[in-house]
This record gives structure tokens, C-alpha cells and sequence, in this order.
């Protein structure tokens, strides 16, 4: 959700050119916008040694090498892109350790099979490359991030969405907890698309990518993505139209859904 300064608009294009990045989803507000990754750089090889002149020695003196040094078997994480690395001025990570991606990528599971709808809505069912796609465009799995609007964690959750979720189920989520937070992620989206499908495409809640043209036509699962950046004022504004506010952070969420860095953990 966009609130104030928007650290997001300026990397959209840069994700749409092939990476990830961090922006923060919202309520019943403008949203925020959605930042760019770029790929590690490889370490450049050493020089070669130039090699010797010639001499007329009949002889050359024997040289000794050193033994290489044994190839470690344990693989070292990919190295974190340069836009998580140095975060814009209105984001900030907190004093806590961030928990390995590995471990998020588990709570982000468990969050998306979760039925949020057992009774009103029980064909309403979430996904895994969904909630894990926009868990990275916001953050790149970091829990200790927060931005100066107010998102906080992996997916980047406002405190009015936090409030409203806890509110409206009567559940006691703690965004600072990366566990709730991905609960509370999904179950924002969740909500939305409860709240989307009723009222733009007669109670239908198949998230399908197969039901959508293109990465930004007017389907629920772009509308859902959209929503969740945008907030749902923004989605109200643009139905009408029928033209998304946000096409190119949807566009990032779909392409991470299908391929994306996170699909290494």
C-alpha cells in the first residue's frame, strides 16, 4: 500500500526487465509501488601470469607447487541482489536476524493451503506461486524489513490491514512475527479476492492464471495482485475502465510466479 513517498515506482520497470524487489501491499489506501532485482555479478578470473623469457639455461630449476586446497562441499547461499543489499532511505531493517529463506519459504507454504472461506466461500482457495511471488516482489523474503509507510516483513503487511484482518476474523496476528505475517499476507489476499470476485466477476474465485489474456487484463488473479499493492479504493477507481492502476507490479507478480530466484530455497 502507498502511503507517502512510493520507494517502488522508479525499479517497476526494472523488474518487468527481469527481477524482484521490494514494495508493500495495503488496505483501503493508494499503494505503493514495486521495485527491481538484478542478478549477482560473477567475480572477475585473475590475470594469467605472464610467462617467462626464454633463457639459455640448459637446465631449468625444478619449481614446487602447493597442493591445492580441497573443493568445499557445503554450497554457499546465493549472493543477495544489490537492491536488498542497499535499501532505499525510507526502508529500514530492524536489529532482529532475518530468518533464512528456507524457513520462510515453509510459512509461506503452510499460508497458502490454508482455506480462509470454510463456510461463505469454500471454493475460494489461495496458491503457492501466488503468495510466493508476492511475498518477494515486496520483500525478498526478509523479515526484518520495514518501510517508512508502515509495511513490515515478508509480505510487506500495513498496520491498517493487520488491524482490519484481526478485526474481521477476530484473530490476534503479530506482524513482527514472520509466521503471522505471511498468515496475515495470505489472508489479505484471501479477503480480497472474496471481496473481488463478488463484486466484479459473480462469485467467481478461481484464481487460474488461464482465465486471465494477458499479465494485465481485467481477471480476478490480476485484479487480486493489483489489489493488494494498490488497495481496494484504487481497484473501485479503475473498474469502470477496467484498466489495472499498477500493470507493471502485476506483470512483475506473474512472471515470479512462473520463475523466480525464490525457487532455489
Amino acid at each position: 500500500m502507498a502511503r507517502g513517498v512510493k520507494i517502488g515506482a522508479a525499479l517497476a520497470a526494472l523488474v518487468i526487465a527481469g527481477g524482484c524487489g521490494l514494495v508493500r501491499g495495503g488496505d483501503d489506501d493508494v499503494a505503493a509501488p514495486a521495485p527491481a532485482t538484478t542478478e549477482a555479478s560473477v567475480a572477475p578470473t585473475e590475470e594469467p601470469e605472464p610467462i617467462a623469457e626464454v633463457t639459455e639455461s640448459p637446465t631449468p630449476a625444478p619449481t614446487t607447487k602447493k597442493p591445492s586446497k580441497k573443493p568445499t562441499t557445503k554450497a554457499a547461499e546465493p549472493t543477495q541482489p544489490a537492491f536488498w543489499s542497499e535499501l532505499p532511505a525510507c526502508a529500514r531493517r530492524d536489529k532482529t536476524k532475518a530468518v533464512p529463506k528456507k524457513t520462510v519459504k515453509k510459512a509461506l507454504k503452510a499460508a497458502s493451503t490454508r482455506i480462509y472461506w470454510r463456510t461463505e466461500a469454500p471454493t475460494l482457495k489461495l496458491n503457492y506461486p501466488l503468495v510466493k511471488a508476492i511475498a518477494w516482489q515486496e520483500s525478498g523474503w526478509q523479515t526484518n524489513i520495514h518501510n517508512c509507510d508502515g509495511g513490515t516483513g515478508v509480505m510487506q503487511v500495513m498496520p491498517d490491514t493487520v488491524s482490519m484482518i484481526n478485526n474481521r476474523f477476530g484473530l490476534n496476528y503479530d506482524a513482527k512475527n514472520y509466521k503471522d505475517n505471511a498468515f496475515v499476507g495470505a489472508n489479505y489476499i484471501a479477503w480480497f479476492t472474496r471481496w473481488a470476485g463478488q463484486n466484479y466477476f459473480g462469485e467467481n474465485y478461481n484464481l487460474s492464471p488461464s482465465k486471465c489474456k494477458s499479465h494485465t487484463s481485467w481477471c480476478l488473479l490480476n485484479v487480486v495482485i493489483s489489489g493488494y499493492n494498490a488497495g481496494q479504493g484504487s481497484i473501485e477507481a479503475a473498474a469502470e475502465s477496467k484498466t489495472l492502476p499498477n500493470p507493471e507490479y502485476v506483470a512483475a507478480v506473474r512472471s515470479l510466479m512462473n520463475r523466480c530466484e525464490c525457487d532455489q530455497f
